[in-house]
C-alpha cells in the first residue's frame, strides 16, 4: 500500500510516497489534482492542511492536537471559518471571523486561504482516502513525545530525520530547492508515516470519534 503525505510548500506542494521497507519518493506539485500523475499508485493520503472547516467557533480537531502537543501546541492554528478565507482582504476576513465566532484571523491562516479551499475541494472529489494530518502530531507519536525543538532549528531538523530514520523513511538526496523547504519534505515524510498507520487502521482520531460535518457528513478530525 503506498501512503502519501502531503504539505504546502512555496512550489505549491510537496509529496511523499512511501511503503514500508521500500525507498521514500518525493516530488512537488503545482497544484493536488497532479498528484495521480506524480504517484499512480498512490493509495492513500495524509494532508498537513483542514478538511472540513468550521461555520463557527473553533473545531474540536484543533483543540485536540494542542492538547496533545504541549510545547509545539501553537503549530496547530485554529481553522477560519470558509466565509472568512473567501473575503477579499484580510480586514474583511477579520471582520467577519470576529462576528460569527467572537475570533479574528491570522495572516498566515488568511495566506493560506488559496490552499485550504483547493484542498478542501479535491478531498471531496478524488477516489483516494484522504485524511487530515499534522506533522507535529505524527511526530510526536514517532518520538514518543512532542518535538523538543522547533522543526526550521538545527536540532528540530535532525531529531525529526532521526525520527523518520527510526521507521525508514530516508529520502536520499532529494531536494525541493527554492519550491520545497527542508521542513516541509520532513512534513510530508511524517504525514507519509501517518497516512500508512491509517491504511492499515493503525491509526487513530483527535477528537476520538470524530466530528461530522454537517454539510457533507464527512468525518473531521486530525488523523495520526
Amino acid at each position: 500500500m503506498v501512503a502519501v503525505g502531503i504539505d504546502a510548500c512555496r512550489g505549491g506542494w510537496v509529496a511523499v510516497a512511501w511503503t514500508p521497507g521500500e525507498p521514500a519518493r518525493a516530488a512537488v506539485l503545482g497544484q493536488l489534482e497532479e498528484l495521480t500523475h506524480a504517484f499512480p499508485d498512490a493509495r492513500g493520503v495524509g494532508i498537513d492542511i483542514p478538511i472540513g472547516l468550521p461555520t463557527d467557533g473553533r473545531r474540536a480537531a484543533d483543540l485536540a492536537a494542542r492538547g496533545q502537543l504541549g510545547p509545539r501546541r501553537n503549530s496547530v492554528f485554529f481553522t477560519p471559518i470558509r466565509a472568512a478565507l473567501e473575503a477579499p482582504t484580510h480586514a474583511e476576513a477579520t471582520a467577519i471571523s470576529a462576528e460569527r465566532t467572537g475570533h479574528g484571523i491570522s495572516q498566515q491562516a488568511y495566506r493560506l486561504g488559496p490552499k485550504i479551499l483547493e484542498a478542501d475541494a479535491w478531498a471531496a472529489s478524488t477516489h483516494l482516502d484522504v485524511w487530515e494530518v499534522h506533522p507535529e502530531l505524527s511526530f510526536a507519536l514517532l518520538l514518543g513525545h512532542p518535538a523538543t525543538a522547533p522543526k526550521k532549528t538545527w536540532s528540530g531538523d535532525a531529531e525529526r530525520r532521526r525520527a523518520l530514520l527510526g521507521v525508514g523513511i530516508e529520502l536520499g538526496d532529494f531536494d525541493g530547492g527554492e519550491l520545497a523547504a527542508a521542513d516541509d519534505v520532513l512534513d510530508a515524510a511524517a504525514a507519509a508515516w501517518s497516512t500508512d498507520r491509517l491504511l492499515r487502521g493503525d491509526g487513530r482520531s483527535y477528537p476520538d470519534p470524530p466530528e461530522r460535518d454537517p454539510a457533507t457528513g464527512r468525518a473531521v478530525a486530525i488523523w495520526a
